[in-house]
């Protein structure tokens, strides 16, 4: 079928429902603005896409054929397709294959992220702006009849949300009912998925099951549901204005990373202290009462952020995988000995706060060096024997007498041969047993320049 999107059809449209209007709430409409639309071939996605093309926006569409129906998946496909074939729009296509490697259970989730990570890629590679979904009013409904069941707080419950990260949500206003009528008044082509009438997942469960009895309750259940959402949306910016302004409060002024005053915020209610950790991936209860309870040198890890507990200080480092989280690097296999001046710079190669301002440049006898080098992060029972003292020395008390900060004893690196000899604390001081004399004769280099050290 080919949609005459005509402006008798857009006048009337628009008089029926406040679309226009919703779509320019959440953003402004340059002419250079573009959408990627999801669309599976429901109703929902079919009329979504159709209110585009009357629109006159510019978008592409995306649809997963997951194969999960046999014959139902592909025709779903070739529905979208030739709508997209007639109306002369940008269609893209994903059809999943053995090697997606489709789970026996949480296919739901599986589904999603294999979705979201297509439409991710078509944006980036066609460089388009927004991802448009169909989710509408029920679907705003069951949403908060799950996170409710798991106790998710008020951001849960606040719904879905219309424009967040670049995703946009223009139908979330119209209920399932209304969306329907708007296609069969169109007559807008979809197609049903059967899958949906059964109760074998917990969102099926709810729609089929006790949505409709909700909505029998009340006549204006919908409606009046849409208003409890407003209000628990404007409760919640209100609530983070406020945690925002404790949170400001509590900080303590720091060049690199986010400290708040320990005791200060220990002083406010557990809903403060949750809602204040939980933005750096805490949010576990008994962690967060463990938190308050350790002692200095304790350190908790989310999957962005470590924190490290010094006296009065919460230290919020936000974790580098490719550096700040490795234990061990390897600086060298392989010299040619044959020279007799080697160099290593480890400028570029390591990490350290900015408290540290010292520059050096260590001078070993290369010929009694077991190889490779490694760098690694002080371990239980270190000891050295630093240049400039008699004997040996733990590395622990060489810390403590430096008087260094916890947070930079986290990330200090123990510069060690291949048979785990230190060869000194970088870029403290030198080990003094390998250290190239006067009678080296081939000398290693290594050197390492604070003006130069990218943080």
């Amino acid at each position: 079928m080919v949609y005459l999107c005509t402006k008798e059809i857009l006048s009337l449209m628009l008089e029926k429902s406040s679309l226009k209007k919703q779509l320019e709430n959440l953003i402004e409409f340059p002419e250079n603005q573009t959408y990627l639309l999801a669309v599976s071939g429901g109703v929902d996605s079919m009329v979504l896409a159709f209110i585009f093309k009357a629109l006159g926006l510019n978008f592409q569409i995306a649809h997963v054929n997951y194969k999960l129906r046999g014959e139902d998946s592909d025709a779903d496909q070739k529905m979208v397709e030739d709508f997209c074939f007639q109306n002369d729009i940008k269609f893209h296509l994903y059809e999943v294959s053995e090697n997606d490697n489709k789970p026996e259970n949480s296919i739901q989730i599986w589904a999603r992220e294999l979705r979201y990570n297509f439409f991710k890629h078509i944006k980036e590679k066609d460089n388009l702006q927004f991802l448009v979904t169909a989710h509408h009013l029920n679907d705003q409904l069951e949403t908060f009849v799950i996170n409710l069941s798991k106790a998710s707080g008020i951001k849960g419950l606040s719904g879905i949300p219309a424009n967040d990260n670049k995703i946009l949500r223009p139908l979330l206003n119209f209920s399932k009912e209304e969306i329907y009528d708007f296609a069969e008044e169109h007559q807008i082509e979809f197609r049903e998925d059967l899958s949906n009438k059964k109760s074998d997942y917990l969102r099926n469960k709810i729609r089929n099951e006790l949505v409709p009895k909700l909505l029998e309750t009340n006549d204006h259940f919908l409606e009046n549901f849409k208003k409890s959402l407003s209000y628990l949306n404007q409760t919640k910016d209100f609530v983070q204005q406020k945690i925002e302004e404790i949170e400001s409060g509590i900080s303590i002024s720091h060049h690199e990373n986010k400290i708040f005053d320990k005791e200060k915020l220990h002083l406010e209610s557990d809903f403060v202290k949750f809602e204040i950790l939980k933005k750096y991936g805490f949010e576990k209860e008994e962690e967060i009462k463990k938190i308050f309870k350790s002692e200095t040198g304790s350190s908790f890890f989310s999957k962005e952020f470590k924190i490290l507990i010094n006296r009065n200080e919460l230290i919020f480092i936000q974790l580098n995988l490719k550096k700040e989280n490795q234990e061990e690097i390897i600086l060298t296999n392989v010299f040619d000995l044959n020279q007799n001046i080697l160099e290593i710079n480890l400028t570029e190669t390591i990490l350290n706060p900015e408290e540290i301002n010292q520059t050096f440049e260590w001078e070993f006898d290369a010929e009694k060096l077991t190889f490779p080098l490694r760098l690694r992060k002080k371990e239980e029972g270190d000891v050295f024997y630093p240049i400039g003292f008699s004997g040996k020395k733990k590395v622990s008390k060489f810390f403590k007498d430096e008087k260094l900060s916890i947070l930079v004893k986290q990330r200090i690196w123990i510069l060690i041969d291949g048979k785990n000899t230190i060869l000194g604390i970088i870029p403290f001081r030198q080990d003094r047993r390998l250290m190239a004399l006067k009678n080296t004769k081939k000398t290693l280099k290594i050197r390492w320049t604070k003006e130069q050290q990218i943080l």
